[in-house]
């Protein structure tokens, strides 16, 4: 569990992204970790991997490249960069807090199961290390940058001076205005959207048909006080989420609808071959 008083400036912070080790809001959150802390190191996809979720890279060997002091780029996905920032490239000490961002879209709703902006920071949560992901919203091509400059800072400084379990990271969405216009920071839960994503029909130049996987045609939530609602709003969301997936209502409800194991359940370790199959 993260326990306060959190000290940023003695704090080893790890950046990440899934735009890629280039991309415009890695830089600022580098800024930002930098104005906080002077141990910051940076660990990137060396090119875009959005929507690539929690995958890891397990049939190829993955290259990493030094790009500058303490900066990396990795030849994986974003959940590689964070296992192998922690695991093979910062030595000494574990990072204590790891930042994911700032994506270059919105991660609201649906979007925290796609995101590898989120995932990049799950594996952290996963690792036992406190983990928060940056996205800003926008509209069409319009990013209001300056936005999440603006406002991440106060939102780290809050949020590590509360005590949170280690099987949790934060998700935090700008909203696609400048910051003069932004109503405030709120929390709020997870939400839905009441379109689902679009799968468009076309053409190539060649007049073979093709699919497009798109993105969801509007940001209307399904109710107004989560992520999505807040944001709508013009305020700035903060949702905390975790990886257990259980749904423990049904789970309830689910109690005596199997018959009773005949024998007690052993757990015996399990001896595996290497990385999940």
């Amino acid at each position: 569990m993260l326990k306060p008083p959190f000290d940023l400036k003695k704090a080893r912070i790890l950046v990440t992204n899934d735009d890629g080790i280039h991309a415009p809001g890695l830089k600022i959150l580098e800024k930002i970790a930098k104005s906080l802390s002077a141990d910051v190191w940076v660990v990137a996809p060396e090119s875009e991997h959005s929507g690539a979720s929690h995958s890891l890279t397990l049939r190829r060997p993955l290259q990493v490249n030094r790009i500058g002091p303490r900066k990396f780029a990795v030849s994986g996905t974003p959940s590689d960069c964070t296992l192998i920032a922690v695991n093979h490239i910062i030595n000494g000490r574990r990072p204590d807090l790891i930042l994911s961002g700032v994506n270059r879209g919105a991660n609201l709703g649906e979007d925290v199961l796609y995101s590898g902006t989120v995932a990049a920071a799950m594996e952290g949560a996963m690792l036992g290390i406190p983990a928060i992901a940056f996205s800003q919203v926008r509209v069409k091509d319009k990013l209001h940058w300056e936005t999440a400059a603006e406002f991440a800072p106060q939102v780290i400084k809050k949020l590590v001076s509360l005590p949170w379990p280690k099987d949790m990271l934060m998700s935090v969405n700008f909203p696609p205005v400048p910051p003069k216009d932004v109503m405030g920071i709120e929390v709020g839960r997870q939400g839905r959207r009441v379109n689902h994503v679009e799968v468009v029909h076309a053409r190539d130049p060649f007049e073979r048909e093709v699919i497009w996987i798109g993105d969801f045609p509007t940001d209307e939530p399904e109710h107004p006080e989560t992520d999505l609602g807040i944001v709508l709003s013009r305020a700035v969301s903060v949702t905390p989420l975790h990886f257990d997936l259980t749904h423990n209502a049904m789970l309830k409800r689910m109690e005596g609808l199997f018959p009773a194991p005949k024998a007690p359940r052993v757990a015996k370790p399990r001896k595996t071959a290497g990385l999940p199959r």
